[in-house]
């Protein structure tokens, strides 16, 4: 089966402008991604719409795909990198895997786990999750909860506390249920992205604000693999230099 990486890189974002160029200590935040998911994928590219990113991409040796300013998420700007990169290449891939560029952090082994999801022909889509073990997090909207099944498909996404433990004082929750989070890494078979991006929003999406539902709302089978690494994202510029005084950069 043969994986690509790709790595969507915006430079306006309202809290962090020109993140994916932050310097971290030496090499720019795309480039330390870049370098991280190399450990675990063959050939990655950074898909983006801004010349800037572009050439800070060429200047470390990377691959980098121009696409077009319109798109509204990053799976949108993944297809069409897939679509230029194929082309271009005159290669097929069977499985693309969307790396968040604001992760410096991203483990190889989180990304061989979610390889590891595709040894099943059922596999659409895939994903990861982590155990929750912080109480806070279980009830905080800004971390996406997971319910999945016992085979590890997901059966729902959702920014509300689930599955809700009836009966249970919320400070109990943790002791008496066991609660996942989401952790935002995608991979999609070739065919299965393309038509997922044509698809219409959903209610359920609307509702959440989660692109995923729109997918389970459709029917698509999502497999996840649980991580115990945990995932850092850079939002803001606070962020980086939280983490630089922590000396996890």
């Amino acid at each position: 089966m043969k994986f690509i990486g790709i790595i969507p890189a915006r430079y306006a974002s309202t809290r962090f402008p020109g993140k994916p160029l932050a310097d971290i200590h030496g090499k720019t935040m795309i480039q330390r991604v870049y370098e991280q998911t190399l450990l675990a994928i063959d050939e990655v590219w950074v898909a983006t719409d801004d010349d800037r990113i572009q050439k800070a991409v060429e200047n470390f040796g990377g691959n980098v795909i121009m696409t077009s300013p319109d798109h509204q998420s990053g799976t949108d700007r993944i297809a069409e990198a897939l679509s230029k990169i194929s082309e271009s290449k005159g290669t097929q891939y069977d499985v693309v895997i969307n790396i968040q560029g604001d992760e410096p952090f991203i483990q190889p082994e989180q990304i061989e786990l979610v390889k590891k999801c595709f040894e099943s022909e059922q596999t659409q889509i895939a994903t990861l999750v982590k155990q929750i073990s912080n109480q806070e997090e279980i009830f905080d909207p800004n971390k996406v909860k997971a319910v999945i099944s016992k085979s590890q498909k997901a059966l729902y996404f959702s920014r509300s506390p689930i599955p809700y433990l009836r009966g249970v004082e919320k400070e109990n929750w943790l002791d008496k249920g066991t609660f996942y989070k989401h952790i935002g890494m995608y991979a999609y078979k070739n065919d299965v992205l393309k038509q997922i991006t044509q698809i219409d929003q959903s209610s359920l999406e609307l509702s959440e604000s989660l692109e995923q539902l729109r997918w389970l709302e459709n029917g698509y089978w999502i497999q996840t693999e649980v991580t115990k690494h945990e995932s850092i994202g850079i939002d803001t510029p606070e962020d980086l230099e939280r983490v630089k005084e922590m000396g996890l950069l």
